[in-house]
């Protein structure tokens, strides 16, 4: 098994000034790092504290670095290579489910599913499957994507809502969140459809709670998904499946944008930003308003700014149950 070369964790300030104390003592050499408290380096170990109050250490080294210092001596605790053992729930057999593109204007929504057991969940722990935000080459993302669907045991479900199929559902739906809730339900069933595949099953699928109310996602669940537990929560990705399911969803998403800048012999820039809005006007003046739907998600205000058109006036977000002022 390869060393461990990144760790990250959380640290109060007690233990914060704990750990500046052991660099200083252990001639670390201190340096300036953006939004860092403190950063030390020594030996191809690099150590950085942020104001966030996350820990960051990096290098040859980092193994032996938290084993024999930072969990003795700073956090009082020993968890590495104990995680199945203090969280047993790591290795449960269970489904994860993510997408991509859902704040990208131009490609599609991809959401993807994956099964994972405790064999799976071992098999990956030095692969660097992690969620696909924190990969920024495409070509690892379809490393990674690769490796996933060819580990033994691993059972995958992809649904790709193309822009067309997408603008037509949105306009049936009129929500983002039921739309992306019918995404989640198809692939759980998807999966569940290959439940003889998955030894043993699952016993629960898990995702990003991208809703306000957790219904949202259980009203759409299907006949196979009722089957076993739905678990919605923030930061799902932290959870091995659902970052695998990330990643999935991630490759498809840039596959699939990579041919419709093919097709159309432009760049279609990815998320939603000044250098989208450029490439949208670019495309309705080449190709006409009329082609937009085949390429980008048009309920996005860069629609129709693509156009010239006027946008509606933006709506104040307001808790639900509070009151409206003046009604």
């Amino acid at each position: 098994m390869k060393p461990l070369t990144s760790f990250t964790c959380k640290l109060d300030d007690a233990q914060a000034a704990l750990l500046k104390g052991h660099l200083q003592e252990s001639h670390f050499e201190f340096r300036a790092v953006p939004y860092a408290r403190f950063a030390g380096a020594k030996d191809k170990l690099n150590v950085v504290f942020y104001e966030s109050g996350k820990l960051v250490v990096q290098g040859k080294g980092t193994q032996e670095f938290v084993e024999f210092i930072l969990e003795p001596q700073i956090l009082g605790e020993a968890k590495l290579g104990y995680e199945s053992v203090l969280n047993p729930d790591l290795l449960l057999p269970r489904l994860g489910i993510d997408e991509s593109g859902k704040g990208d204007f131009f490609g599609p929504l991809c959401v993807a599913g994956v099964y994972v057991n405790g064999t799976i969940v071992n098999a990956w722990k030095e692969a660097g499957v992690r969620d696909s935000k924190n990969i920024s080459s495409d070509k690892k993302i379809a490393d990674l994507a690769k490796l996933i669907r060819e580990t033994p045991g691993c059972v995958t479900s992809v649904v790709p809502i193309g822009n067309e199929a997408y603008n037509r559902l949105y306009a049936k739906m009129r929500s983002v969140n039921t739309l992306l809730a019918w995404g989640h339900a198809r692939v759980i069933e998807n999966l569940m459809g290959q439940k003889h595949k998955m030894i043993p099953p699952p016993v629960r699928a898990i995702s990003d709670q991208f809703a306000a109310d957790k219904a949202t996602v259980g009203k759409a669940i299907m006949s196979l998904g009722r089957e076993i537990e739905l678990v919605q929560r923030h930061k799902a990705e932290e959870d091995i499946a659902v970052a695998a399911a990330s990643i999935l969803a991630r490759n498809e998403f840039v596959t699939r944008l990579a041919a419709l800048e093919k097709q159309f012999g432009m760049r279609f820039p990815k998320g939603a930003s000044a250098a989208v809005d450029l490439a949208a006007k670019e495309f309705v003046v080449r190709f006409g308003a009329g082609e937009l739907p085949k390429v980008a998600k048009t309920h996005f205000r860069t629609a129709l700014r693509a156009q010239g058109l006027p946008e509606p006036p933006k709506v104040e977000w307001k808790r639900p149950g509070k009151g409206v002022e003046g009604r």
